[in-house]
């Protein structure tokens, strides 16, 4: 992530932009602190719309419902001396 001082980030804005675009977020300082990240609009979105969790995306399985039977196979494992 690179760091920008406040009054560079607002001469190179464009700049900024692209590189938030190609390269990741950047962060932006005033007076050597840390105040702000700049970060492209798919990454936000990534955040805004996060992944549904394993258990949310069972509970939403089209299969859902349905009387799906597994049966185990039945067969003898092999013997293994340990």
């Amino acid at each position: 992530m690179k760091t920008w001082q406040l009054q560079e980030a607002k001469g190179k804005f464009s700049e900024v932009v692209k590189s938030a675009q190609s390269k990741g977020p950047q962060n932006i300082t005033v007076h050597g602190e840390p105040v702000a990240v700049l970060i492209s609009r798919r990454d936000y979105l990534k955040l805004i719309n996060p992944k549904p969790s394993f258990v949310e995306l069972m509970r939403s399985s089209p299969l859902v419902g349905s009387d799906l039977n597994i049966t185990r196979d039945q067969t003898p494992t092999r013997k293994i001396k340990l």
